[in-house]
């Protein structure tokens, strides 16, 4: 049976073709001159109001949807639901509080949270839920799924959070992806390799755990700190375990991974050696990111830059010593030449050892006209430093970079020291004068410098920075980066080498844990060797995958900008390097038998051990004997720790993130990979961005702007402001968010997540209410004998499969949300419900009709539980404990992905459905406002392709009961090839022409349609409302058929 499809002529069976089989040519159909897409509008009609009417005496012989699901939530329903889902705890029925329906107080029958039992209905209600929620194994699911016996294997290797704070947006954002992409690629059919870890070391516990503890964490010990560290550790993990179980994060968290775990630290030790073996760690004295706060070197990785901080820029001479000879044919000697150097660290000028030049630039000898000095400086630069220095210039000659070769000036705070001009790569016109000031112990540049013309790199700043001894009495003691800058400033002064002063406001590195300046300090430190790794690296990457393309240039970037790569810090909250000093003089002992016995050390006993074993137990009995014995050891341990970027770089290997850890974690896993197996640690990346506050601003509790994501959840102490939306909410935050930039949260972003949340319950409980008494096994319709509108929404429903899952590969779940929120907005609730309501209430249960609606709404309930339950997995559990005909129901994780047939794609379903729709909007928008079943509608369409078209969706010239007459949703329709000679005054007209494009554009036609409105002539049936009666107290021909059946 077809429903009255008749198709006549070439036009229409070239349409049967594209309606009965695969499509095999794709057929587009639009306005002309335009794409096109269904026009929706808001229509009232007789079976919207079935719901909410009591049908006089024919109520009980309406089908209205059966359902124990909620269409709303309220108040702690969600989260405690939420709960009941997971596991949490047991609870009774009575206990889940669901609200009675809306309306009214739930009355003697009536199931809560849906509308009354009918007499004689299709079928059981669903059971309640709370029988049925604990058979769905919400908590058991992961390792369920590792017992699978699959062929395809997904593994997503977590990048370790820090252990040192409460759980926060920006866990929530991380961990959550992290599921939606395993619940993915589980209901795909791979089993997932997911094990959870935790950063535990570092100096961010390390500073909380002193902070606290205040003057009394002076008089501690090492090994006390890393109790009070590990303690510390322990009690934030444990908080944000909690919290990401709560959040509905399928893991094994029996089996997590801990960086102070002895097993991981012992892989970590031998990694480093094999670096240290193969010759890519080292031991050196240079130039390092220097914290005073924190009193340790840093990496690039641990840096914050401040845009904000304010340095003391000064314009400084340094006098001529010796000129160039060809400097010396551009002078007199009538008058002081000395060279302009700018900076914007006055502290480093005790440490000068040279002024340095670009040989290629053009420099130039110049005279003050405030002074009559001359000066030397840059070219490109005369123009600009004048000013500042509020003279003008005389230029007295020009001469080459190179010509500055073996020239001398003197130090501008020691008159007796010789600095020489020296060429140097970076060198540049960018700021100051085109003349750099050099001191190796504070530039990584400059240190380049010294090491090539062997100039002395003696640091005057300790580990406190301020100045040492050395530095001579005026600045001995005194903070570099306070008092000692103004006390070098004055001696500028004092030697008359100072030209100005001024304040500078530009980007500087700050401890991103302390929040303060750091210096560039040179100090013994280990070092990865990283010129090799770089290279090898970057080919390696060429071949991982990067989300979104473009992170990939930014991790080359930071790698690129990296000289090397300091992994020494000197503090004791971490694993130690397992090296030993000898006592008097520069060497240090490490091998493979040293090595070997510490690891096996640290796998029994944690690295503790080093702090808490006597020298002599730290080294094998054999090389014990060679270096002095125990009671005359030449050796000590060292004192230094490993970075924690090595720390939880090197996780790949015991299990085996955001945009800033591109320098961080992604960098240090990466070349950690790459120095002991040659190989990366992944295939694939996904980089999300930053949490911020609603108007793009960084979250502080200064700010008030700070949102926690247990308040979210639970709720906050006024729940009228911050209401408990349950984890699904924060969820669908984070999947329809933009994660790869920065994504903002606020409270009105949380409450339009709720919103859609609601708008998808209310879609669900449509879905499921209707689906009563309805088999899929025994009561679907094969597909070709389905009514039109209801083979078009499968062949939508596939087409959005396929993007959705094609979203889901990319991991662009805010694509997922979109598709979804567009299909059951518009074409579910805007469309397709309030077209087949009628047929559903108020034909026979069984009807084919009714079947064939029933049998589209199963499969649409199908795809769509499967295409959020990755992003809302407690929403999809609770619905899919609500299907009324599956007896066991079971996780709709473990029941696979979605399942589509290829026979519901149908491109000539577009040229029917869209070019009725397209009548079907200027009957409704003559009408506006209007109830549509007041009026009956007549099509008039010349002869040819679309009225044959048109003809398919009604037999009858006029019908009250046709497909096309239930698209319209009037009284009755009328259709006819040309129109009557005589019209009603009050008639309503619409004209309009549609496009027919089917074979791929083989058979093209453009029609004209004439659209006619007038009011009905007949009553309202008492049954189903629609105006089709032929008086207000007999029914309309169908429903008496109906309910003489009964």
């Amino acid at each position: 049976m077809r429903w009255g499809l008749r198709p006549s002529g070439p036009g229409a069976a070239a349409l049967a073709r594209n309606l009965w089989v695969p499509p095999r040519l794709p057929s587009r159909a639009g306005w002309r001159g335009t794409a096109r897409r269904l026009l929706v509008r808001s229509v009232t009609g007789a079976s919207n109001q079935l719901q909410n009417s009591n049908n006089g005496g024919y109520r009980d012989t309406v089908l209205l949807p059966q359902t124990s699901f909620p269409m709303k939530l309220l108040g702690r329903q969600q989260p405690d639901t939420e709960l009941e889902i997971q596991q949490v705890r047991p609870r009774l029925c009575a206990a889940r509080g669901v609200g009675p329906r809306e309306g009214g107080p739930t009355r003697p029958g009536a199931t809560p949270g849906g509308p009354t039992p009918r007499a004689g209905g299709t079928g059981p209600q669903a059971p309640g839920p709370c029988g049925r929620r604990g058979k769905c194994g919400f908590s058991e699911l992961y390792s369920w799924q590792r017992e699978r016996k699959v062929k395809t294997e997904f593994c997503l290797h977590d990048g370790p959070p820090y252990a040192n704070g409460d759980p926060h947006v920006g866990h929530a954002l991380n961990k959550i992806l992290k599921d939606i992409a395993n619940r993915y690629h589980m209901m795909r059919g791979s089993k997932i390799h997911f094990v959870p870890g935790w950063d535990c070391h570092g100096l961010p516990i390390e500073i909380k755990v002193l902070s606290e503890l205040g003057a009394k964490a002076q008089n501690l010990s090492a090994v006390e700190i890393r109790e009070k560290a590990r303690s510390f550790a322990k009690a934030a993990i444990e908080k944000q375990k909690s919290a990401f179980i709560r959040w509905g994060i399928m893991a094994d968290w029996n089996n997590c991974y801990y960086t102070f775990d002895g097993s991981y630290e012992a892989r970590q030790l031998r990694i480093f050696y094999q670096m240290y073996d193969k010759g890519l760690i080292y031991r050196s004295y240079k130039p390092v990111f220097w914290s005073p706060s924190s009193r340790t070197a840093l990496a690039e990785a641990e840096l914050e830059y401040n845009p904000e901080h304010v340095s003391r820029s000064i314009y400084v001479k340094f006098p001529l010593s010796k000129p160039s000879p060809k400097l010396a044919s551009l002078i007199d000697g009538s008058s002081p030449v000395s060279f302009l150097v700018w900076t914007t660290q006055p502290w480093t000028i005790p440490a000068n050892q040279a002024v340095c030049y670009m040989p290629e630039a053009k420099y130039a000898v110049v005279k003050c006209s405030k002074s009559g000095d001359l000066y030397i400086l840059a070219a490109d630069k005369v123009t600009s430093v004048a000013p500042v220095l509020e003279t003008t210039f005389e230029v007295i000659s020009t001469f080459s970079g190179v010509d500055l070769e073996s020239g001398t000036c003197i130090h501008p705070l020691i008159p007796e020291k010789v600095s020489p001009l020296l060429p140097a790569n970076h060198v540049t016109m960018t700021k100051g004068t085109g003349l750099v000031h050099t001191a190796p112990a504070h530039g990584m540049e400059d240190y380049s410098v010294a090491s090539q013309h062997n100039l002395s790199t003696d640091c005057l700043v300790d580990e406190d920075g301020v100045f040492t001894d050395v530095a001579g009495p005026e600045l001995q003691n005194k903070a570099v980066l306070e008092e000692g800058t103004d006390v070098v400033i004055k001696m500028l002064q004092a030697a008359k080498n100072l030209l100005k002063e001024e304040k500078l406001v530009h980007s500087y590195p700050y401890d991103w844990r302390t929040k303060k300046p750091v210096v560039i300090r040179a100090s013994k430190q280990w070092f990865v060797k990283l010129t090799d790794l770089k290279t090898t690296a970057k080919e390696l990457l060429k071949k991982v995958k990067f989300i979104p393309g473009a992170a990939l240039n930014g991790m080359v970037e930071m790698m690129d900008r990296r000289p090397y790569w300091c992994i020494s810090r000197q503090r004791v909250w971490g694993v130690p390097i397992p090296v030993f000093h000898h006592k008097t003089k520069d060497e240090f002992l490490i091998n493979s038998q040293t090595i070997e016995h510490i690891v096996k050390l640290v796998e029994q006993h944690g690295s503790d051990v080093w702090w808490t074993l006597p020298p002599e137990q730290l080294l094998p009995k054999e090389v014990l004997s060679e270096v002095g014995g125990p009671d005359a050891l030449e050796y000590v341990p060292g004192q230094d720790i490993l970075d924690i970027w090595f720390d939880s770089g090197t996780s790949w290997s015991y299990v085996l993130p955001g945009k800033d850890q591109l320098g961080g974690w992604f960098q240090s896993s990466l070349l950690t990979s790459v120095a002991a197996r040659k190989k990366a640690p992944f295939k694939t990346v996904v980089v999300h961005g930053f949490t911020l506050g609603e108007k793009g601003e960084k979250m502080s509790k200064s700010l008030g702007n700070v949102i926690d994501p247990d308040v979210v959840i639970n709720g906050g102490q006024d729940q009228t402001k911050e209401p408990p939306y349950g984890a699904d909410v924060l969820r669908w935050w984070v999947a329809e968010s933009n994660v790869f930039t920065e994504v903002t949260i606020s409270p009105s972003v949380l409450n339009a997540a709720g919103d859609d949340i609601s708008k998808l319950r209310n879609t669900l409980r449509f879905l499921l209410g209707n689906v009563a008494g309805f088999n899929p096994e025994t009561d679907s319709i094969p597909v070709n004998n389905m009514y039109i509108i209801d083979q078009y929404m499968l062949h939508l429903l596939q087409d959005l499969a396929n993007k959705i899952t094609d979203s889901y590969k990319q991991y662009d779940f805010g694509k997922v949300v979109r598709l979804l929120r567009a299909f059951y907005t518009r074409e579910l609730s805007n469309f397709y419900f309030s077209i087949i309501k009628d047929r559903l209430y108020c034909e026979n249960g069984d009807d084919p009709k009714r079947r064939s609606c029933q049998t589209a709404l199963a499969e649409i309930l199908d795809v769509i539980v499967r295409s959020f339950a990755p992003i809302l997995p407690h929403l999809a559990e609770e619905v899919f404990q609500h299907i009324p005909y599956t007896k066991e129901p079971k996780s709709v994780f473990r029941t696979g992905w979605i399942n589509t047939s290829s026979i519901w794609k149908k491109p000539g379903l577009e040229e029917a459905m869209e070019s009725a729709c397209a009548m079907r909007d200027s009957f409704l928008g003559s009408i506006p406002g209007k109830n549509a079943v007041e009026y009956k509608v007549m099509i008039v369409i010349e002869p040819g392709l679309l009225f044959e078209i048109i003809e398919m969706l009604q037999a009858e010239e006029t019908s009250s009961t046709s497909q096309l007459n239930e698209l319209m949703m009037a009284s009755e329709t009328t259709l006819l090839s040309q129109e009557p000679q005589a019209l009603a005054a009050d008639v309503i007209e619409r004209k309009g022409t549609f496009l027919i494009n089917l074979e791929g554009g083989d058979i093209r036609e453009e029609s004209s349609y004439k659209v006619i409105v007038m009011p009905t002539t007949k009553e309202k049936c008492p049954r189903c409302w629609k105006y089709t009666a032929e008086s207000s107290e007999t029914l309309c021909p169908r429903c008496a058929e109906v309910v003489r059946g009964k």
